[in-house]
């Protein structure tokens, strides 16, 4: 017996995806004017799909499931798989973000080229199977098991990889694909969350893994309702400028192993080149002698690594000093600057301020603000600070220098590479002494000018 199809009408936000009963001229979630659509729903036939997709499922116990851990495969890049928990596990949709030109295609179109035992789909919305094939012949590798499809309709995309049935298929962009169950043009909310909802009804009754590019806004946010994020199994997004040579790889959301992990490429003439050892690129590249520098122990996920902090005070040309900061918080900036003016007596309100991660890095780590402070004193003063000490504590607003986490880890990056001393807080508790690296325990911003600037 056939359902009866009850449809009703709801308004929704293009903007960001907000529903509503009625229209209304402003959007009560983003505030956004004139952004209110209509979308017509068929309950009947969703009460139909929902019954008719899969057996009957019925609850079972929590005891008797399962904990094996899940089946992964490799994707031909080591740090690939080591941020994705071992390897990508079949049947997960994974969502690759970032801004244009930073390198997703590339890492995507990669993945195959490198890994010829996995059989491939690779469907390509932007670009034309000529222009894919163009920087495959760029980067290089095997492509006989990729196999390029050109489509944007998304039915079409899965009836050919229901007859296909590869191990992977990866999907360019999902703001260029399209459902012909919704009336609204590519990249909208409805087509992008009816999109993803549709491969990840693939990817679990399949078991095909699938590899999303999705594009970010110009806040550096997921283009797309949030919703997309929350569908997908994991989100991974790049980070770093499009001009430099070093891109980052963050893991933000991880239903299969931890967010706490990053990956640093190098982008090359052949492609984006694994870095596996980040703080021999991060450190000083010039010679000595040169005030407003100073090294941060820095732990990211599982992964720590030394990188450069440079800061230059100079007298404010203008009425009101400047404050700047590249791949820092400049909030942060400000809270520190006030708590030496307030805390040490140093008088920088009348004095311009800028301040760098060296490599394009966006640092958030609290263990980043005692380097923060010696590059800024070291600018101050015109003061060289020695190029093997490294700096690792958290700054709180009274000036006390607080303890930061797994300072073991941190210490012993700086002894393997060759650094003589360690300033970190009085607070920490460390288990490890390496031998040839001296670690100095401070317990506020004028007992680090003391041993500092003796």
């Amino acid at each position: 017996m056939a359902l009866g199809a009850k449809s009703k009408s709801v308004w929704y936000c293009t903007s960001c995806g907000n529903e509503s009963a009625k229209w209304m001229g402003r959007c009560p979630a983003c505030g956004e004017w004139n952004t209110m659509v209509e979308k017509t729903l068929d309950t009947g036939i969703a009460r139909a799909r929902s019954t008719s997709v899969g057996s009957v499922r019925k609850p079972v116990q929590l005891k008797d499931i399962s904990s094996t851990d899940e089946m992964r495969f490799s994707l031909g890049n080591s740090e690939v798989d080591r941020i994705l928990g071992g390897g990508i596990v079949p049947g997960s949709l994974v969502l690759i973000g970032g801004e244009p030109g930073i390198g997703k295609s590339t890492l995507s179109l990669q993945i195959p080229l490198h890994c010829p035992s996995v059989k491939t789909l690779y469907v390509t919305g932007e670009e034309s199977a000529k222009q894919v094939k163009m920087r495959a012949d760029r980067l290089g590798g095997d492509s006989s098991e990729c196999l390029i499809y050109s489509e944007t309709l998304i039915e079409n995309v899965l009836e050919e990889a229901e007859a296909i049935k590869p191990q992977l298929m990866i999907v360019d962009s999902v703001q260029t694909m399209y459902t012909g169950s919704a009336d609204s043009t590519p990249g909208s909310v409805t087509q992008i969350k009816e999109v993803a909802a549709a491969l990840l009804r693939f990817a679990k009754e399949s078991g095909i893994a699938v590899i999303l590019i999705g594009h970010i806004t110009k806040d550096g946010y997921i283009a797309g309702p949030k919703i997309l994020e929350h569908i997908v199994d994991v989100v991974l997004q790049f980070e770093g400028e499009n001009r430099g040579a070093y891109r980052v790889l963050r893991s933000i959301k991880n239903r299969f192993g931890s967010t706490s992990e990053l990956a640093v490429f190098e982008m090359t003439g052949t492609g984006l080149i694994p870095v596996l050892n980040p703080s021999e690129l991060l450190i000083p590249m010039h010679g000595d002698n040169l005030s407003g520098t100073a090294i941060c122990a820095m732990l990211d996920g599982s992964r720590s690594f030394l990188f450069e902090v440079q800061a230059l005070v100079s007298s404010a040309v203008y009425g009101t000093a400047q404050r700047s900061a590249t791949g820092f918080d400049v909030r942060r900036l400000n809270m520190l600057l006030a708590v030496l003016e307030k805390r040490a007596g140093f008088h920088l309100s009348a004095k311009d301020v800028f301040l760098n991660m060296a490599g394009g890095l966006r640092v958030s780590d609290p263990a980043c603000d005692l380097a923060v402070v010696a590059a800024v004193l070291s600018s101050n003063f015109d003061y060289t600070l020695p190029s093997d000490v490294c700096f690792a504590g958290e700054v709180g607003l009274s000036g006390e220098i607080r303890p930061v986490s797994q300072p073991d880890r941190r210490v012993s990056e700086a002894a393997r590479l060759g650094f003589k001393k360690i300033y970190i807080s009085s607070f920490s508790k460390t288990g490890q002494k390496p031998e040839g690296l001296q670690i100095v325990k401070v317990a506020d911003i004028p007992a680090l000018v003391k041993n500092l600037f003796k």
